[in-house]
Formats: C-alpha cells, structure tokens, sequence
C-alpha cells in the first residue's frame, strides 16, 4: 500500500512539472498599416495592395519624393518607382501597410 501512494506521488509531481513548461514568445505583432510613428524593420511587407496608382504617388510624394516616374506594382503587391529627393535618385518602394522604403540608384 505504502508503495502504491509513493508511486501515486512521484506520478503527480512528474506531471506538475511537466505542466509547468516555459511558456512560447509572443509572435511579433505586424501593424495592418504603418503609423507615422513606427515602421516595420521587415519593409517592404509582401501582402496585397489596395493602394491605387494615384494613392501610392501621392504617399511617396507625401515623403518629400518628386519626380515619380515608372511606378508598377509587382505579383508581390509592393509599388516600386524612381524618384527625386534632396537631388538624389531612388528606387522607392511602397507596401500594403504604407511603409515607404528606398535605395539610392
């Protein structure tokens, strides 16, 4: 009997400590659209795109960019264009979550 409850007991404890695993960390939470005060270091995000061509100009020309030219949207949903700023070219990118990225020609 006395083997029983001893057997029982460590069964418990084994299972308590099992239950006790470290818990998993969060999943970065990825905002739908970008707020003026943060930007996703992943930009640009993949996703589909509900920008218009008129809309995209004009966010990218909202940065400080001129000279649009050559705006397209790719299979991936992100508009790429050239464009101006501070008289240096770029090729800008812009998302679904209206992260604006850009990389100097």
């Amino acid at each position: 009997m006395k083997t029983i409850a001893i057997a029982i007991a460590a069964a418990l404890i084994a299972s308590a400590a099992y239950a006790q695993e470290t818990p998993k960390p969060a999943e970065p939470e990825t905002p739908a659209i970008a707020t003026p005060d943060t930007k996703n270091p992943t930009a640009p995000v993949p996703g589909e795109n509900s920008f218009t061509e008129s809309q995209a100009k004009q966010r990218i020309e909202d940065k400080g960019y001129t000279e649009v030219t050559a705006l397209t949207k790719g299979e991936d949903g992100i508009w790429t264009a050239s464009a101006m700023k501070e008289s240096k070219a770029f090729e800008v990118k812009l998302d679904y979550q209206g992260n604006i990225t850009e990389t100097a020609k």
